[in-house]
């Protein structure tokens, strides 16, 4: 067996140490990290809020609204059957007709671009679930929008068949597209605040009591 010296053993104590070290400031970093991420995710759940004015001449970038979109995309799907479609607006005629048709989506008028959330029934022909898993979506949207400096509100179409009929003939939907929302997108115009909407009797534990 090949023997050590007091220099050799001393070499590979240090080394052994300096690995420890190592790996104990990355673990450190690692869970620094982990922690900053979660309360960076938390504080932007919580920071969301409902925009309905926007800075007119400042456009919303295609690659901004491909990163909302796919943001959206990423969102739970029952079965994981995807049955969503998005249509991203920024032609000025196509906003301004929305928002003289929509009742609750004037803010159209200022927003320089929109985004239609669609269900496809090519999907989901029982029209059970592209309204959850398009919802799922939706939030996912106005979450990213407010992580990237962008103001977002969730204006419906659906359920109401006058508001579908009219988004469908602006944005020119086929018959196995169906519009839930329309959600302007732009730079935030106004001094809008996050509601805080905790209230502790609608937290139950183990069972309604």
């Amino acid at each position: 067996m090949k023997k050590f010296n007091i220099y050799q053993i001393s070499t590979l104590v240090l080394g052994a140490a300096f690995i420890v070290l190592a790996y104990t400031k990355t673990s450190s970093e690692k869970e620094a990290m982990g922690t900053s991420k979660k309360e960076a995710v938390i504080e932007n759940i919580h920071s969301r809020k409902s925009v309905r004015k926007y800075v007119v001449d400042r456009p919303v970038s295609k690659e901004d609204l491909r990163t909302l979109v796919k943001a959206g995309m990423a969102a739970p799907s029952a079965k994981n059957v995807q049955p969503w479609a998005f249509v991203a607006l920024s032609e000025r005629a196509t906003l301004d007709r929305l928002a003289d048709e929509l009742p609750y989506a004037k803010m159209l008028k200022s927003a320089p671009s929109a985004i239609v959330v669609c269900g496809r029934l090519d999907k989901d022909a029982s029209g059970d679930f592209w309204p959850l898993d398009c919802s799922a979506a939706t939030q996912n949207i106005l979450l990213a929008a407010e992580a990237m400096g962008l103001g977002a509100v969730w204006t419906a179409a659906y359920p109401y068949k006058d508001r579908m009929e009219a988004v469908v003939a602006a944005v020119d939907l086929p018959p196995h597209i169906v519009p839930l929302c329309v959600i302007p997108v732009g730079y935030p115009g106004g001094n809008e605040t996050p509601k805080d909407k905790w209230k502790e009797e609608n937290l139950k534990w183990e069972k309604w009591d």
